[in-house]
């Protein structure tokens, strides 16, 4: 079974790289995926990070008709490991192994995909040493680090032919899909704006001081591509998003993905023109938080259009009426669009049409999980045995990803900026500063 698994494994890239596909084997058609691999074929897996995104998972992989198997569970604090057994324990019955070193996995011929659900810094590193040994990667958002890692993982994806989803799983929403198609059809005339926008609660962190690592975690394992400094307390457990720009990407790399993905989508809009930010750290000023905790940003694109970000991580006022979502503009009527569904109105606001899905993934609860997530993933496996096109394929989910990174630099450089629509490049020297990062010698994502 092994060896008619690995050559099932073996035909598909061979097959990807000599048929000529334009940039991936995303590009395939399931028609032409399926004459080359039986879609029975089990699909072998592990998953990296054990924080609060892999439950959202788990439904997906515990399907019994997605056809694949849990072999690792791979964390680099042992209690994460230890939770995450038991919880995937209740819906998979058999044994499923934990390691700490996700090298080890990578190593092993046997797995075909990882899901990665690491920190920010570990996110493309990770995808293309896994995409280098022959395996498929699920890619928790955000697919990169910084806008130099976005060039990477991509260009990566292209040389390996492997699947890549990006985690951003409102593609995978039905009422999404459908009324976006409709904006694109002319259902509120011609589009001109989207706010995305987002709201939380999140409350004071303590400050930082120098401690020894928490019992059983791999600091330096933790710490992987980024350059070794001492632990400080209370880093690993989430904090570290907020504690400087090592390990995390703020809020925007965290959250706006989401919103910002949505409304570019909405848009048929690639790369902006200008970028600007109001930003600050307006809430809890004496505590660890080291970033900014509110955000406005302006993304404007050529024909007129233009999107805006309305971000703050820590007060909790719902000025949109909910916490997460998306408003799109148009010449006659607008859309408000959020992870439950949709709601269409007219310029007299009048609601002429809503769609929700009643599933259990709209709010802001940690996590996610639910219904899109799960039907992200099936996408996700359907892609590998080419039955599917991937609905967040990485060449799509880094041009949005862009977006977040040109807000982040825009807020630590204190200015807007020019951007070319075309590549994506900063017309300006002291962004481009920021275009990369510095890596622990021996880490640097190379492809």
């Amino acid at each position: 079974m092994d060896t008619s698994r690995r050559n099932f494994i073996k035909k598909t890239a061979t097959a990807a790289a000599g048929i000529g596909l334009v940039g991936s084997a995303n590009a395939m058609s399931a028609k032409s995926y399926n004459n080359i691999i039986g879609s029975n074929d089990r699909i072998n897996l592990a998953i990296q990070g054990l924080g609060r995104r892999y439950g959202g998972f788990i439904d997906g992989i515990a399907a019994k008709e997605n056809n694949v198997r849990l072999k690792y569970l791979c964390d680099v604090m042992p209690s994460q490991l230890d939770k995450a057994q038991i919880k995937v324990g209740k819906k998979i019955d058999y044994k499923i192994k934990s390691e700490e070193d996700i090298r080890k996995i990578i190593d092993d011929k046997k797995i075909d995909a990882i899901f990665m659900a690491t920190p920010d810094h570990w996110h493309t590193p990770g995808a293309i040493m896994a995409m280098q040994s022959g395996k498929h990667v699920y890619l928790e958002k955000p697919c990169s680090h910084n806008p130099h890692e976005n060039e990477l993982v991509v260009a990566a994806q292209k040389k390996y032919n492997k699947i890549v989803q990006m985690g951003n799983q409102q593609r995978s929403s039905i009422e999404s899909q459908e009324i976006i198609a409709d904006i694109h059809n002319g259902v509120i005339g011609n589009v001109y704006k989207a706010v995305a926008f987002y709201t939380n609660r999140r409350g004071q962190v303590p400050v930082p001081i120098k401690a020894a690592p928490p019992k059983g975690l791999n600091w330096d394992l933790f710490q992987g591509p980024s350059p070794r400094k001492e632990y400080m307390h209370d880093t690993w457990n989430y904090n570290w998003h907020w504690y400087g720009w090592d390990f995390g990407t703020a809020e925007m790399g965290n959250n706006a993905t989401h919103e910002l993905d949505i409304a570019r989508w909405a848009l048929d809009v690639k790369y902006p023109e200008y970028v600007d930010v109001i930003a600050g750290k307006r809430q809890f000023k004496d505590d660890g938080w080291e970033m900014y905790d509110q955000m406005e940003a302006t993304f404007t694109f050529a024909n007129n259009r233009v999107i805006q970000w309305d971000g703050d991580s820590r007060n909790a006022y719902k000025k949109y009426g909910r916490g997460r979502g998306t408003i799109i503009y148009g010449s006659k009527g607008l859309v408000m669009v959020d992870r439950s569904g949709y709601e269409l109105y007219d310029l007299k606001g009048k609601l002429i049409r809503e769609k929700k899905s009643g599933g259990k993934e709209g709010g802001l609860a940690l996590g996610g999980g639910g219904n899109l997530t799960t039907r992200h993933v099936t996408n996700f496996f359907n892609a590998i045995r080419g039955k599917e096109k991937l609905t967040s394929s990485i060449e799509v989910g880094a041009v949005s990803q862009m977006l977040t990174h040109y807000a982040n630099i825009s807020y630590r450089i204190n200015k807007g900026f020019n951007v070319d629509e075309n590549s994506g490049k900063i017309y300006d020297r002291d962004a481009m500063k920021l275009w990369s990062r510095t890596y622990e010698p021996g880490w640097e994502p190379k492809i």
